[in-house]
């Protein structure tokens, strides 16, 4: 999503043929090739981690944990995330379901939802340094709803040890003032939508709210393209200058949420007659990078 509370995050810490895939990249000048023109193919084909949301219930606790709260999240939104609460989190009918709900569990948040973490370390795999992250997702709509499937560092180890400077990647950001319109993103230390020139780009969805689509990034050392069912619509490329614009060199992990409100999600307001609204989500799947 775009603006962090950055003392929030300095205290946070079998193929399967759908993401079966190779990309060639031509590396920029300077990256130890001749010339630059000599081209890297990158496979994605080794499943590494997974989750098919299969089992009725809460999401599966070895696999998801929960960012928890209702402070506003540094963009002014209006939610309060819970933790393990079936109403805004569940995996029923083969999908997990996040759900943005018009209620008032904590003084000042007149709505709840889920932001759920995938969890990564020894034997959990939920977070990797590159690799291709597909994820299959019906989104929300409604005015003022913001979802995001989206990843953020393991651990904040460049600049201010917060955020942007240790990067952000947004796989699929959506809002539903503006219909059928799906973004992905990336911001940095030198490049964030604060001065206003985040690297991003958009493509037209118009069924993104009643149909499932596969939203999903590949990022090697070269460079992070975005892709929606296939097809690529937008690349951030490492250009070799630091980590103040290429913070992306270890272990990021997803995150997925549905926002109510906030400085882009609430521009237009809200529909408060809208709720509650979900996003369905059929899959995680996250795949090593191969380099041949």
């Amino acid at each position: 999503m775009n603006l962090r509370n950055s003392l929030f995050f300095v205290l946070l810490g079998g193929i399967l043929a759908t993401g079966a895939c190779t990309t060639t990249l031509t590396p920029p000048k300077g990256t130890g090739t001749t010339g630059g023109s000599t081209a890297i193919k990158y496979t994605f084909k080794e499943l590494a981690w997974q989750d098919e949301f299969d089992q009725n219930g809460l999401p599966n606790p070895a696999k998801w944990g929960y960012d928890e709260g209702g402070s506003g999240w540094g963009n002014k939104e209006l939610q309060y995330y819970t933790k393990a609460r079936s109403e805004n989190a569940r995996v029923e009918n083969g999908n997990l379901v996040i759900e943005a709900r018009r209620e008032q569990l904590n003084p000042g948040n007149a709505y709840t939802s889920a932001r759920l973490v995938s969890l990564g370390g020894p034997g959990k795999g939920g977070s990797q340094a590159y690799g291709r992250f597909e994820i299959r997702a019906q989104l929300p709509g409604g005015r003022g709803t913001w979802p995001a499937i989206w990843m953020l560092p393991d651990n904040w180890q460049y600049g201010n040890k917060s955020w942007p400077d240790n990067g952000e990647i947004d796989i699929m950001e959506y809002v539903g003032y503006d219909p059928g319109v799906v973004h992905a993103s990336t911001h940095c230390n030198k490049y964030y939508f604060r001065t206003n020139n985040q690297k991003t780009a958009t493509i037209q969805v118009p069924d993104a709210t009643s149909a499932f689509h596969v939203y999903a990034v590949e990022w090697t050392p070269e460079s992070i393209t975005a892709f929606m069912d296939g097809k690529a619509y937008f690349t951030s490329t490492n250009e070799r200058t630091g980590w103040e614009a290429w913070p992306w060199d270890h272990p990021f992990h997803l995150l997925l949420n549905v926002a109510v409100g906030g400085e882009w999600g609430g521009a237009k307001g809200i529909d408060e007659t809208a709720f509650p609204q979900r996003m369905l989500v059929d899959y995680v799947r996250i795949y090593n990078m191969k380099s041949e």
